[in-house]
């Protein structure tokens, strides 16, 4: 059933052109929500809806995606539980920001920072909480048969480990990090801007909650060293291009003891001199005689691995032909199947033939009469 809705167009709320970019409208967004922030109009619902409005508005237009398919469908192309959300939340009196919108978008707090450069309020993860380490990229390209059968492999990548000498502290032998005094360890400060009471990066600390007034001298404090490190990886068999394979645990070391990142690898695959790859077959294409094409004939094929395989051409095979050779494609990544090879047989008649050659084929013709009205037929 078609439903109908009575909201205003994002662009016209945010007062934009539909070419606005990224920074227009942001700019557009922070100007309505300083001028209709419920905490500035307590008591005014016309201006809290226009905040309401306003914000649901600017988080469909910053995404790409979102603001995709909203130029696209209009309202009924962007699914938003706005209004529940905001219902339930019991409007914006004595609410937070992340309470009201929490559910609408992921967390006010995402744009509210984005916008202003800080955040809303709510502390998440305290400065020295453990932190994942950041993933790696490593691309890497193989041959088809290498592709095909696997390979084990050594790659070198330079990354960030914990600190040997320091074991992580960040601090020389015989000495520790100290408490931040201006912060007290939180990582962050209260102030006050504008209307807005808003937590900051501790500017002393720079959020890690802990001052460290001797620093390690190979680190320099870092906690972590960039290094050299030599990995063995096992390519299974089946990959195809673009394919991307995880490598648990060798990313960026962790801040705080946290666990490393992971490293992921991005399987680029050449192409191949005489085969092309169809998931998990090969094709590839041969040129056959007129007399093999007549008479029939035994031919040999090299395969991807380097193997001959023999092909039985019959009586009378014509020009596009398809020979199934099983077994002789490509293994499946995931499971116990492998493709085959589709061989595709072109009749190439001689060139340049000799006055005997001639002789004979002219001979041939008669015997065999040549058809000057042929009826067309449908392709098959």
């Amino acid at each position: 059933m078609a439903t109908t809705t009575n909201k205003r167009d994002y662009y016209e709320v945010l007062g934009i052109e539909k070419s606005a970019n990224a920074d227009e409208i942001k700019k557009s967004y922070r100007k309505l929500a300083i001028k209709y922030h419920p905490d500035k109009n307590q008591g005014d619902k016309a201006t809290e809806d226009k905040f309401k409005e306003a914000t649901e508005a600017y988080e469909i237009l910053s995404d790409d995606k979102k603001r995709s398919q909203y130029d696209q469908f209009g309202h009924a192309g962007v699914h938003s539980s706005f209004s529940d959300a905001y219902s339930r939340g019991g409007g914006f009196s004595g609410s937070s920001f992340e309470d009201a919108f929490g559910g609408s978008f992921g967390g006010f707090e995402d744009i509210f920072s984005s916008l202003f450069g800080f955040s809303s309020g709510k502390s998440q993860a305290g400065p020295n909480s453990r932190r994942r380490g950041a993933d790696l990229r490593y691309d890497m390209t193989i041959s088809l048969a290498e592709a095909a059968f696997g390979k084990k492999t050594e790659i070198t990548l330079r990354k960030r480990e914990v600190c040997d000498k320091c074991n992580g502290t960040g601090a020389e032998a015989g000495s520790k990090p100290t408490t931040c005094d201006m912060c007290g360890g939180a990582g962050q400060v209260r102030r006050s801007q504008s209307f807005f009471s808003v937590n900051t990066t501790c500017p002393k600390c720079k959020g890690t909650g802990s001052i460290i007034s001797n620093p390690c001298k190979t680190c320099h404090g870092e906690t972590t060293v960039e290094k050299q490190k030599k990995l063995s990886i096992s390519i299974p068999e089946g990959v195809d291009d673009n394919t991307q394979l995880r490598v648990t645990g060798e990313g960026e070391a962790g801040a705080n003891g946290g666990k490393s990142g992971d490293l992921y690898l991005f399987i680029h695959v050449q192409e191949h001199d005489i085969f092309l790859r169809d998931g998990i077959h090969l094709i590839t294409e041969i040129g056959i005689s007129i007399t093999q094409a007549s008479l029939g004939a035994e031919i040999f094929l090299p395969t991807l691995d380097d193997k001959k395989v023999k092909i039985k051409i019959p009586e009378g095979t014509v020009s596009g032909k398809i020979f199934r050779l099983k077994g002789h494609g490509i293994s499946h990544v995931n499971y116990n199947k492998k493709g085959d090879m589709l061989v595709h047989v072109i009749i190439e008649p001689p060139k340049h033939l000799s006055g005997e050659q001639k002789k004979i084929l002219n001979e041939l013709k008669k015997l065999l009469a040549d058809n000057d009205s042929p009826m067309p037929r449908k392709p098959s």
